[in-house]
């Protein structure tokens, strides 16, 4: 990743609403390693998707409407195929600036706000808050199971995944005893 890249923009037909009540943006594919380095997450309207089940898009067409900051990145939260990936944030502001999206096939990018033309400053920011029915499970940075259970390779491949940004299935574990 460029030293300059920050920043984490996603092209999305999910409403402002919707992002904060999943807990971020998702369900991408990318590399989650260089996505949970980034400082800040923009989020960009895509109105050309009214019929797929996700789509709930408020905001004018690529339009930035969303500037949160990044607390991580986790599996998806909604049933999406497993080399997805959920940004979470931690705090976030309503923004408004028009013509953002770059008109890329890719609807993920890395850049920084001033590219944008986006400053961080001069907005108020609204802290995530928890539901009840909230939990850590599924987030990256979970601890490692402990006890006399140990862990199972699955939790290890899925870990590990994590870590390098790569799918649970492309990590081998050999145990030598």
């Amino acid at each position: 990743m460029n030293d300059k890249e920050d920043t984490i923009v996603v092209f999305t037909a999910r409403s402002p609403e919707r992002i904060v009540e999943e807990g971020g943006s998702q369900a991408w594919v990318l590399n989650p390693a260089r996505a949970k380095l980034c400082t800040w997450l923009v989020c960009t309207q895509n109105r050309h998707n009214p019929d797929h089940e996700f789509s709930d898009a408020t905001e004018p067409h690529r339009t930035a409407f969303l500037l949160a900051k990044v607390s991580g990145v986790a599996p998806p939260n909604d049933g999406s195929d497993s080399d997805r990936w959920l940004i979470t944030i931690s705090e976030y502001a309503r923004i408004n600036v028009p013509d953002v999206w770059d008109h890329g096939r890719n609807p993920v990018r890395y850049t920084t706000l001033s590219e944008l033309g986006i400053s961080s400053d001069g907005h108020e920011f609204q802290p995530m808050t928890r539901r009840e029915n909230d939990s850590d499970e599924g987030e990256e940075e979970r601890p490692v199971p402990k006890g006399p259970k140990g862990m199972t390779i699955e939790d290890a491949k899925k870990g590990l995944a994590v870590t390098f940004g790569v799918k649970p299935e492309a990590v081998e574990i050999t145990i030598r005893g």
